[in-house]
């Protein structure tokens, strides 16, 4: 490297390459059934594909308008309706993005500025910390503890001042894979109630929540969803995580704000898939109702293959993750387990403390159960001789 060589100063200093990349290349190096990250090891629905093929034949590869197709965002807003008695202006307040992480940093960027608090409940998903980061907020983090990951409303309260501008909160949650209750979303709008605070909502797991209940909305809630940015993904409700097309739903005033960011980050979202996920949701909504179901039968039967191990399963309420406590196995902590479970017993994990910022001292690894039956079953059988 020359001397005229300009290194920038880092905007992220402490960011390096992620857990997830880290655990999955050493999966493929081990040749290790990999259950880190979370992504379907089988494809999405062959209609939707066949519709993607259409769209393109057809010519439908110029760009899409910036906010999303037309046909898609009146889809979305007519599924709202139907699942949280809510129905949003389908040109105002729904905006398709390239995939949820899109959506969840052009949010943050429109909301948060320098100086502003924004609340965050740990372990959370990574993305969160990042972006607040780069918009100059200033992350305050609540802690859920193991095995119920509740939130604490007293200590939620407490945490609250005139600065804070925005609370994240992620439900059906990764990676405790628990589900917020109605209690929580009124005891959320209790405590912020006569303070200008924003609500983030994560939902990308909407469509995967096996709790009796259902999956409780932000936007199910009346007066929280006057404030408050719904993000939702097609990529794992269609198991098609590498089409990158998610969106989210807001009032006007936010959703105007926010798509200023969405116009110079990505502008437009791909016009084909766009129209393809618009068929599929019109021609094909028994996909996404049944989805809890599909789900549920790969969870019960990775616990019930791993009933002879000595994981201890903490119950999994959404999401299609499954959180395992080793403690009987092994005293290493979670991030030296993950990599000794890789090399020599030929399994792929993530271990829970990457989402936390402040020390996790609990033994939990979280394990990915979409997947084919027969590779759930072959982890199984290697976890079992641990």
């Amino acid at each position: 490297m020359s001397n005229n060589a300009l290194i920038p100063q880092s905007k992220l200093p402490n960011l390096g390459t992620t857990i997830f990349t880290q655990m999955s290349a050493l999966a493929q190096e081990h040749n290790a059934i990999n259950l880190s990250q979370g992504f379907p090891d089988f494809d999405g629905p062959a209609w939707l594909q066949e519709r993607l093929a259409y769209h393109v034949a057809s010519g439908a590869n110029q760009y899409a308008p910036m906010t999303g197709v037309q046909a898609l965002r009146e889809a979305i807003a007519d599924k709202t309706a139907e699942l949280y008695g809510y129905k949003p202006d389908a040109n105002r307040e729904v905006t398709v993005t390239a995939g949820a992480t899109e959506a969840l940093y052009a949010a943050i960027t429109a909301l948060v500025r320098p100086g502003d608090e924004v609340i965050c409940f740990d372990p959370s998903y990574d993305s969160y910390a990042p972006a607040i980061e780069l918009s100059g907020g200033v992350v305050k983090r609540i802690a859920l503890q193991p095995p119920h990951f509740r939130p604490d409303w007293q200590a939620f309260e407490q945490l609250l001042s005139a600065r804070t501008r925005l609370v994240v909160i992620n439900t059906p949650h990764n990676p405790s894979a628990t589900v917020w209750e109605k209690a929580d979303f009124a005891a959320l709008w209790q405590a912020i109630d006569g303070r200008e605070v924003y609500v983030l909502s994560d939902e990308v797991y909407e469509h995967i929540c096996f709790a009796k209940e259902g999956h409780n909305s932000v936007l199910a809630h009346p007066q929280l969803r006057e404030r408050a940015i719904a993000v939702s993904s097609f990529g794992k409700t269609y198991h098609m995580t590498g089409w990158k097309v998610g969106y989210c739903v807001a009032p006007a005033a936010i959703s105007a704000e926010l798509r200023k960011v969405h116009q110079y980050l990505t502008f437009a979202v791909n016009t084909p898939a766009q129209l393809a996920l618009a068929d599929m949701l019109r021609a094909e909504p028994e996909h996404y109702r049944a989805l809890p179901e599909f789900y549920r039968a790969r969870r019960d039967l990775f616990i019930n293959a791993l009933s002879a191990s000595r994981l201890e399963i903490v119950p999994s309420e959404g999401t299609y993750f499954l959180l395992a406590d080793y403690s009987a196995i092994s005293d290493l902590d979670d991030v030296s387990f993950c990599q000794w479970l890789t090399r020599e017993a030929g399994v792929a994990a993530i271990p829970l403390s990457v989402f936390c910022a402040d020390p996790f001292p609990h033994k939990l690894i979280r394990l990915c159960f979409a997947k084919q039956e027969s590779t759930l079953l072959a982890a199984a059988e290697r976890l079992n001789q641990l």
